[in-house]
């Protein structure tokens, strides 16, 4: 928005969409719970939709967001994304695990060299704390992130058994891999989040989802780009394949002309009818 300070005329340069009614918009509560390392804490929205209401006695499913990064962090603006589940009947739990930005320096200095550890087992006790505390269905949990969210997702998936569905966005399922191939940039942002490579390499193996597969129980919905320079398409062809030789549904969707992070419309919206069939899929 621009303002002529003289003539005081507003001129809309950017958005300017339609407005959403509030009767629309789920606005995110602050929670707490306890993590392995002290409390948690996460921002939680419940379904709202003013033309639908749910059977009596029915409890939502849960969509557990986890955040990029490692060490960004998640807050209760309002985003069109976390709009979109709630509007269609889903709960989100917005979480910001150990190592998350914007509560202090110890909070963000409990990941270090923890990553794929605490980040974890805060979104699992996150989620397992809304199913005890009767806000969400503890058999309809899902759990989704992109790129180091997608990490903490496969990580979840082959680590614990709470969580009856994942969606990774161009999320990191071998570390060795990422550790030879992301660009030169990051290529030495793990040393402080796991351990100096290659000195740790055994530790980065045993951190890595892909070698853990065989604690994997649900169904995973892969998204990437094709051209992603930073989790090359690699990671998510690697794991599609080693998903499917164990048996287990799979679906991976690559889009041409996207890189680390979906920036075209036309991506982006089939992006989301997919994770939604998918969920349906699912769920039922």
């Amino acid at each position: 928005m621009a303002l002529d300070v003289e003539t005081g005329r507003r001129v809309t340069l950017a958005g300017g969409g339609a407005v959403i009614e509030s009767a629309w918009v789920s606005r995110g509560e602050s929670i707490t719970w306890e993590g392995p390392a002290g409390e948690v804490q996460g921002w939680f929205y419940p379904p709202t939709n003013p033309e639908f209401t749910a059977p009596a006695g029915d409890l939502p499913p849960l969509i557990t967001m986890t955040h990029g990064g490692p060490t960004a962090f998640a807050d209760n603006s309002f985003a069109l994304r976390t709009q979109f589940w709630t509007s269609r009947g889903f709960a989100v739990l917005d979480v910001n695990y150990s190592g998350s930005a914007g509560l202090g320096r110890a909070y963000r200095n409990r990941l270090r060299g923890q990553w794929g550890v605490l980040d974890v087992a805060d979104v699992v006790a996150g989620a397992t704390a809304l199913a005890e505390r009767g806000l969400v269905d503890g058999a309809r949990l899902a759990i989704r992130g992109g790129s180091a969210g997608g990490y903490t997702t496969l990580r979840a998936l082959t680590t614990s058994r709470v969580f009856s569905v994942g969606v990774s966005l161009y999320g990191i399922g071998d570390l060795s891999a990422l550790a030879s191939d992301t660009h030169k940039f990051e290529s030495r942002y793990l040393d402080s989040m796991i351990g100096a490579w290659p000195e740790a390499e055994q530790l980065y193996r045993d951190r890595s989802p892909i070698h853990h597969l065989d604690q994997l129980t649900c169904p995973m919905l892969l998204l990437q780009g094709a051209d992603d320079a930073v989790v090359p398409p690699n990671q998510a062809h690697a794991m599609a394949e080693a998903v499917r030789a164990k048996g287990l549904e799979v679906e991976l969707i690559v889009f041409e002309g996207e890189g680390h992070g979906f920036r075209k419309a036309a991506t982006i919206a089939a992006a989301l009818a997919a994770e939604l069939a998918f969920y349906r899929r699912v769920f039922g």
